[in-house]
């Protein structure tokens, strides 16, 4: 069998993600018809069907759902080889793919991004901003060189972290909610009243279920969301108490709670054991450079 070409297995993989070839042909700026052609040349060179065409909705046959990491792989591989090639003559250069927790990206990488993009013109830097757990995926996957995301405890395999910030939480509520400037609030209280619950999944929301489940106390949860943007524009305006990092707190109000801390830790995490590129190290050390935490 002849070698795969790689444009087949882009227009493959693009496919497969978005589970729609017009759609595919927009993300890689090609008409629909040059996107089948492609699919339909791997599938002769496979000599079997990737995609089942029903209804007009396309999903992975068994060989494809077999094909698609190995492709991704392939890709990523040729991907990490020309990027090797450019480092050789010792280039920052390129295409930085990094991944961004919505709130790391907001509040703390403003002056990191525009200080770097200075200093390495050369660099093209592919943002995407997700939740942290999707930063580790994207990281397992090879989309993301680097993820710069809230840390989980709990190891994850193939995972390598670089702790860099410490992110102390408040309890916050608004100016005209009922606990308005008191002091010494306990965690009873704060059980009787409505929470802007941070998310299940989240390491916010499990820091926060394990402190009430440790003394015994209940949550009452009138909403969940996972976006501390809308956490807190949900808290400004009255619809119950919730926890943010500090340095969201703006116009809100902190309740103090006796004998509380709660932090998260902020960090990097990277596929264990890949080479990173020149441009990825230099953004890596551009961030050491502001760690507050002691390794």
């Amino acid at each position: 069998m002849s070698p795969l070409d790689t444009q087949a297995l882009i227009a493959f993989i693009a496919v497969a993600e978005t589970g729609s070839f017009s759609l595919a042909a927009d993300n890689l700026f090609l008409t629909q018809s040059a996107v089948s052609k492609r699919i339909a040349q791997l599938e002769n060179q496979l000599d079997t069907a990737v995609f089942d065409r029903i209804k007009k909705k396309v999903f992975l046959t068994e060989a494809g759902d077999a094909l698609l990491p190995r492709a991704k792989q392939i890709i990523q591989s040729l991907k990490d080889t020309k990027q090797a090639i450019n480092d050789i003559a010792g280039e920052t250069s390129g295409k930085l793919a990094i991944a961004f927790s919505h709130h790391i990206g907001l509040h703390r990488l403003s002056h990191h991004l525009k200080q770097f993009s200075a200093e390495h013109p050369h660099v093209n830097l592919d943002i995407a901003f997700v939740d942290s757990d999707a930063g580790y995926e994207r990281v397992l996957e090879g989309s993301s060189e680097l993820a710069v995301i809230t840390l989980f405890p709990e190891p994850r395999k193939d995972i390598a972290v670089t702790p860099l910030w410490h992110d102390p939480l408040a309890f916050v509520c608004s100016p005209e909610h009922p606990l308005h400037l008191r002091d010494n609030v306990t965690l009873q209280e704060l059980s009787d009243l409505d929470m802007i619950f941070p998310g299940e999944n989240t390491h916010t929301g499990n820091i926060v279920r394990q402190l009430f489940t440790k003394e015994n106390r209940s949550l009452r949860t009138s909403m969940t969301t996972n976006n501390l943007e809308t956490i807190k524009m949900m808290v400004s305006i009255g619809l119950g108490w919730s926890v943010l990092p500090k340095t969201m707190i703006g116009e809100l109000e902190q309740i103090h709670i006796l004998d509380t801390y709660l932090e998260r830790q902020l960090g990097i995490v990277e596929f264990k054991g890949r080479k990173k590129s020149n441009a990825a190290n230099a953004f890596k050390s551009m961030l050491l450079e502001t760690a507050n935490i002691n390794r």
